[in-house]
């Protein structure tokens, strides 16, 4: 196998525990396992996205351009004239020409109002809130081993299987799992018990919500829900109406089958809601059923999910009324959104359906890691423009452009070493926070591997896996009260939310700290465990 093929997949050593019969029966067994490890996406950077990152930056920023080039005209104009000249051309000539003045000043009062309304409103986040369980739902991982054994559905071979998966998740022991897959042998999988653990969870976070706010749910003008999985007729979004009574003209939307990157779309739905109506409250509600999708066949990439996906819901509420600057934690400075949907291969990686038995599950491909870290590799080549300081752009660029037109063949058919890998920036320069969405202990590794981050970069993930499991597209929300109940959030820092998702999609958001964030009281998930955290995960 050549040098290049064999960098594309990782070996990893597995204890098996002890036979419990044949030939090795009470010796401890070990596997290697082999799997492809994320490509090293920061080594084969595509140029056409890093064009594309300048060209949403030149479309926000076009008045970065203009404004230099009309202070120095302006300079060297002034800079010409002596200060007699100057008073001369400011008072002596310009008395005698009233209509000049008040012409001119009509004209920049003009500019100056059209620049203020076509310029997109600041859009806040004022605060936000996640769902934390009943203690009683608490399942740890041989609880949940046991739990399945007991339901008669799983083979021994299926048992130990997602035995081992557990055991390389990254998952603790403290995790929430719906009470009917604990109490019940049934199908959970019923719009009755979907509907109990929607109202359950949604109307979990929006209480905290309107109690940290005090806003009212009549003054909500937007709200956008997403679940991937569970969209019951009426819809999440109208349950939320009908339970708080809100407003008859709200304006409300249900995303559905987007996956875990979908609370960033419906950030992003929300943002140009809000554009186009001024002076309004928007409300976000991640949230995915984990119950209704629990999946009682055999098919081991369908048995997946069941292993990493536990309870969770955020809710957050977004401003664009300028009055809440002052209240307001965070401001919203880049979306970046990314869709690999067009291609066959990332289309049916993350795929519903059902098995050979006719039972419904979500099919987990083997080319996930792979086929997410092309997605990855085009979203933060594209965000690297609208974030990385100007020197990182200056050398990444150069180089990136110096590779593609020098970076022939030299020397007997050999690229020169020099030209072989581009300039990787430093993306800890653009961030003081890191949430990545809580996928999985593998997915973690390869990301902090490939983005050359720091054990504490991804601590809020880890740590958000371990203590919550994969809580889907709320996952992002539970790593930002983590740094909260941490204190780590000051004012100025820049957080990074990065999400992926069945699509096959990739999603960033950044947000700016418009105050340092003290350490939360009350409604915050982690408080009452947040002085265990970080904690070893070997």
């Amino acid at each position: 196998m050549a040098k290049n093929e064999r960098d594309l997949f990782s070996t990893e050593i597995v204890n098996r525990g002890i036979e419990s019969s044949g030939p090795n029966a009470g010796s401890l067994t070990f596997s290697v396992r082999v799997r492809r490890r994320l490509p090293d996406f920061l080594q084969s950077v595509n140029l056409k996205y890093v064009k594309l990152g300048y060209h949403y930056l030149i479309n926000h920023g076009i008045y970065l351009l203009t404004i230099p080039v009309l202070l120095v005209v302006f300079s060297a104009e002034v800079g010409s004239l002596s200060k007699e000249d100057l008073w001369k051309k400011l008072w002596e000539d310009a008395r005698y020409d009233l209509a000049t003045v008040l012409a001119s000043f009509a004209v920049f009062v003009f500019t100056l109002s059209l620049y203020f309304m076509s310029r997109p409103r600041s859009i806040y986040l004022i605060d936000f809130a996640c769902y934390q369980p009943q203690p009683d739902l608490k399942v740890s991982k041989e609880q949940f081993i046991e739990l399945a054994r007991k339901s008669g559905k799983f083979d021994e071979g299926s048992l130990e299987f997602q035995k081992r998966i557990l055991m390389s998740s990254g998952i603790g022991d403290e995790t929430y799992i719906p009470k009917a897959v604990i109490a019940s042998n049934e199908n959970t999988a019923t719009m009755k018990e979907g509907r109990a653990e929607a109202s359950t969870v949604m109307f979990g976070a929006l209480d905290e919500l309107f109690e940290k706010t005090r806003v009212r749910p009549k003054d909500v003008g937007i709200l956008v829900v997403n679940c991937s999985i569970f969209n019951p007729t009426p819809s999440l979004s109208a349950m939320i109406i009908n339970h708080y009574k809100m407003r008859g003209n709200i304006l409300s939307y249900n995303l559905g089958g987007m996956g875990c990157s979908a609370g960033i779309i419906a950030v992003d739905l929300a943002r140009d809601i809000l554009q186009s109506n001024p002076n309004n409250y928007a409300v976000v509600v991640s949230t995915e059923m984990v119950g209704f999708n629990w999946y009682q066949g055999k098919d081991r990439s369908m048995l997946i999910p069941n292993c990493f996906f536990r309870m969770g819901c955020s809710a957050t509420l977004l401003s664009n009324r300028r009055r809440d600057y002052s209240r307001a934690k965070y401001r919203l400075e880049h979306i970046v959104r990314t869709h690999k949907g067009a291609d066959d291969r990332s289309f049916r990686c993350v795929y519903q359906e059902e098995d050979e038995q006719k039972f419904k599950g979500i099919k987990i491909s083997k080319d996930l890691i792979e086929i997410g870290g092309d997605a990855l590799k085009t979203n933060i080549t594209t965000l690297g423009p609208l974030v990385l300081p100007f020197s990182e752009q200056l050398i990444f660029f150069g180089t990136l452009v110096s590779r593609h037109l020098f970076g022939g063949k030299s020397d007997g058919g050999n690229s020169s070493p020099s030209m072989k890998k581009p300039y990787i920036p430093d993306y800890k320069l653009a961030f003081e926070h890191f949430c990545v969405h809580a996928a999985s202990k593998p997915i973690l590794d390869e990301l902090q591997r490939n983005l050359e981050l720091s054990d504490k970069n991804m601590e809020a993930s880890r740590m958000t896996l371990h203590r919550f499991g994969n809580t889907s597209s709320s996952s992002i929300w539970y790593e930002l009260a983590y740094l909260e109940a941490k204190e780590r959030v000051r004012r100025g820092d820049r957080v990074w939310q990065l999400a992926f998702g069945s699509g096959f999609k990739c999603n960033s958001v950044v947000w700016r700290s418009m105050r340092r964030i003290n350490k939360p009281s009350r409604n915050n998930p982690w408080l009452d465990c947040i002085e265990n955290y970080p904690r070893s995960l070997t």
